[in-house]
């Protein structure tokens, strides 16, 4: 329990951190964003528990593949900000076509027998 209370903990700690350094530094707040760091912390939380080092590798490629796909939401977002849609039909626009990407990249990994 107290493993769980400290992942929340850390979660919670760096989206804070990088909303409040977006305010006042926005290039900072996306380097630290584009960190992998829930990856990383990851794969130490499920060392930790499990020991497993294949799981770990197995959980690395999946990312690996499934980074490509969520790359819709930072190259539509911005565009679709700047030619004047409101912030929330822009999110929702780029949300759903990230995930029309994800099903994509889905349906092409399984046709090429890639498990994820």
């Amino acid at each position: 329990m107290l493993q769980y209370i400290a992942k929340i903990i850390v979660s919670a700690i760096l989206i804070a951190v990088v909303s409040e350094l977006a305010k006042r530094n926005s290039i900072w707040a996306a380097t630290l964003a584009s960190l992998p760091l829930i990856s990383l912390l990851a794969f130490i939380w499920l060392y930790i528990e499990t020991g497993d080092a294949n799981r770990i590798a197995t959980l690395a490629q999946g990312i690996f593949w499934l980074v490509l796909p969520s790359l819709v939401l930072f190259i539509l977002l911005p565009i679709l900000l700047r030619a004047g849609w409101n912030f929330w039909p822009s999110l929702l626009a780029s949300c759903i076509a990230t995930a029309g990407a994800y099903a994509a990249m889905a349906w092409l990994l399984s046709r090429f027998g890639v498990r994820v």
